[in-house]
């Protein structure tokens, strides 16, 4: 039993056993695949995968039951690899940084400019998705810290440590009615934003699920005219006069959204909890705990620790 047996047989999973592509992720020839998975199967007197002719099309019940050991192992292996990096390049190597649009694009920026000053050898790859992509590299062993609004929490794997909460905010251009209605004292009801077209986040990004929930409980129907992952997107299209935004307050900037106008959110939407999430058995390098408590500093390694642990609700 070797380590590229087991790659090539969590990899003929996770590529829904196209052995094509497993070849290609390993750098290696599709006989080869085919060989390694084949000698892995003899060695344990199983077999690990359903086939049709020479094609693999599922995994068999022990199949199903040895993927979680396979799993645990490489992963334990990937652990065992960083931590020998840790003690031969002390403060160097790499971080790999899992982020929704919204926080990869208005809360991360202060954060990596002060851990890059702080850890100039550490390279830092940044990863983008939907909280659910996030989640999966995580999970997938591909990003060493993930944050994201939604799903993170979801993963009994994973450690998600709430971080800040924040509120929603209106935009329109200038001269909309709800802007002159604002400036003039009057309060934003749901019941008034129900009337115009809505421009925001997709489903499951950036505290959809809190809008979505709050004109559910009113009774109301939004007309939903454009949803996009990114606040740019959106404000772009309210500043063309397709519709009113709703968008998170950090993505709002005074200076630099000029040409719209914001109207505070926060007593039409519950709140919402950004979390960092790790995986529970993940080794994790110093200067991991470091760029964590960069960005939420009660997020003390001490407290990372007593959360994996489990002593601290997620």
């Amino acid at each position: 039993m070797n380590f590229q047996q087991l790659r090539s047989v969590r990899e003929a999973q996770r590529r829904s056993f196209n052995l094509t592509e497993v070849a290609q992720a390993l750098h290696t020839s599709q006989p080869g695949v085919s060989r390694q998975i084949r000698e892995l199967e003899d060695e344990l007197g199983i077999d690990l995968f359903v086939r049709a002719g020479k094609r693999l099309t599922g995994l068999t019940e022990p199949g199903r039951q040895v993927m979680p050991i396979v799993e645990r192992l490489l992963h334990e292996a990937e652990n065992l690899r960083r931590a020998g990096d840790d003690f031969a390049r002390a403060g160097s190597g790499a971080l790999r940084i899992a982020a929704t649009h919204s926080q990869a694009r208005y809360a991360l920026p202060p954060v990596v400019r002060d851990f890059r000053a702080a850890h100039p050898d550490v390279m830092l790859h940044m990863q983008q998705g939907s909280p659910e992509q996030v989640a999966k590299l995580l999970l997938d062993g591909e990003a060493d810290v993930g944050i994201a609004t939604e799903a993170l929490a979801q993963f009994d794997e994973l450690v998600a440590l709430p971080c800040y909460r924040w509120t929603h905010t209106i935009v329109t251009p200038p001269d909309h009615a709800l802007a002159r209605e604002a400036s003039e004292g009057q309060v934003l009801t749901l019941e008034r934003l129900a009337k115009f077209p809505i421009i925001t986040y997709e489903t499951g990004y950036t505290g959809r699920s809190h809008i979505d929930d709050a004109f559910r409980a009113a009774g109301l129907d939004i007309d939903v005219v454009l949803v996009a992952m990114d606040a740019d997107v959106i404000k772009t299209y309210v500043d063309l006069g397709l519709g009113v935004g709703i968008v998170a307050a950090i993505a709002y900037d005074e200076e630099r959204d000029r040409h719209l106008a914001a109207i505070d959110g926060r007593h039409l939407f519950a709140d919402n909890m950004t979390r960092l999430a790790v995986r529970r058995d993940a080794y994790l390098r110093d200067y991991v705990y470091a760029f964590i408590s960069t960005f939420a500093a009660p997020l003390t390694r001490a407290a990372v620790e007593h959360a994996r642990q489990g002593q601290l609700a997620a």
